[in-house]
């Protein structure tokens, strides 16, 4: 597929949580369209002369939709993380593509995307992603009481669910088209919505929520990505996290990183969303944060991946 300019680098950078909300800060929208202003605006620095495809978690936003329908006394039920996943592709979506079209020229859509899973993968009994909110030891008793699984995260509490492996992209033919005719495409928004094949082959939804940066480097991957940007709020990756000896790692190998550890909350998954696409493809894969992302693509600053 022909590229729209052959001078262009085909980049796909997973936004992190802090784009939108920052631990401890309230859900309010005026808050996350304020932290999607500031990450726009780093993004921006990025875009022009390249193809530009964009991912962006949604745990805390994910979390609070469940809660609101969990305590909403007209519903019978609450509404399955698949249909939460889908409106908060839709509303982080709008607030990106508003953001990304008052500072860009070229065209800007948000694309409803829907991640394939196995319906048998053992995540499903084992729930790993947190979502939503942050409770004390008190509180997470009260409101997970026989409906949910929390763990601790920090010094706090949070909800659990199933994070399945990401398979296949439904759309993703859609986005090489469009990103292929000089479209900024945001999409995979949560990992995608979390949909299963049935013995027909038709899709249906499940119970999870996908991690974004393993379905970003599925992305990245099937769309002959040059780079992946994993962008967050830490500088870079650290080795010895937490001892007196902990440091900054500037260039890795994907054998190096294999051979550490990292936490499973937080640095982990973007440690093995890197591995994955560099040993993939034999490309670059680059973590660090929204501010560094110039330095980030031209791999003068973050922790760079390589075959």
């Amino acid at each position: 597929m022909r590229r729209w300019r052959e001078s262009e680098i085909r980049v796909v950078a997973a936004l992190g949580g802090n784009a939108l909300l920052q631990r401890g800060e309230k859900p309010a929208a005026e808050i996350q369209q304020h932290h999607v202003v500031d990450a726009v605006r780093q993004l921006s620095r990025i875009c022009q002369g390249n193809e530009i495809i964009v991912t962006h978690g949604n745990g805390p936003q994910v979390g609070m939709l469940a809660l609101e329908s969990a305590n909403d006394p007209a519903l019978d039920h609450p509404f399955p993380l698949d249909v939460l996943g889908a409106q908060t592709q839709g509303m982080i979506g709008y607030w990106l593509v508003q953001a990304l079209d008052n500072v860009l020229e070229c065209p800007v859509v948000a694309l409803l995307t829907q991640t394939v899973v196995d319906a048998k993968d053992p995540a499903f009994d084992t729930p790993t992603k947190f979502v939503g909110r942050g409770y004390s030891k008190e509180e997470a008793r009260r409101v997970g009481a026989g409906k949910w699984t929390l763990r601790e995260d920090g010094q706090l509490w949070r909800r659990v669910v199933p994070s399945p492996e990401p398979i296949e992209v439904v759309e993703i033919s859609i986005v090489k088209d469009l990103v292929s005719r000089g479209t900024l495409v945001v999409c995979a928004g949560g990992g995608g919505i979390p949909v299963a094949r049935d013995q027909r082959g038709h899709l249906e939804g499940v119970e999870a929520v996908i991690d974004k940066d393993l379905a970003a480097a599925l992305i990245a991957r099937d769309v002959a990505a040059d780079v992946l940007l994993l962008l967050t709020d830490v500088p870079a990756v650290l080795a010895d996290y937490g001892l007196p000896t902990q440091h900054p790692i500037d260039r890795a190998t994907v054998a190096e990183l294999q051979a550490m550890s990292f936490p499973a909350g937080s640095m982990g998954p973007k440690v093995e969303a890197a591995c994955r696409f560099v040993k993939a493809t034999g490309k670059r894969a680059c973590i660090g944060t929204f501010d560094d992302a110039p330095g980030l693509l031209d791999g003068s600053v973050g922790t760079n991946v390589l075959p």
